[in-house]
């Protein structure tokens, strides 16, 4: 299963306008440079009360479809 591993920052207000659906896909770049896109709807497992902050790994099939998001590190503060 390929993957790619990326870093997101987003606030509580960005993942609501996901959540309501006002945003289909969510656009990131990965650490490695590439942009990539997911699901808005995988957010709804990550998300916290202050939004989504982390490294996160985006799994894809063979076929490049969206598999699994998962928090691989939290942010360094």
């Amino acid at each position: 299963m390929p993957s790619v591993d990326i870093w997101l920052s987003l606030s509580r207000k960005q993942c609501l306008d996901y959540y309501q659906g006002q945003v289909q896909q969510v656009y990131a770049q990965a650490l490695d440079g590439r942009r990539v896109a997911f699901p808005a709807s995988a957010l709804s497992r990550v998300v916290g009360k202050d939004g989504v902050e982390g490294y996160y790994r985006l799994s894809f099939s063979s076929a490049g479809r969206f598999e699994s998001l998962m928090k691989i590190a939290a942010p360094q503060r």
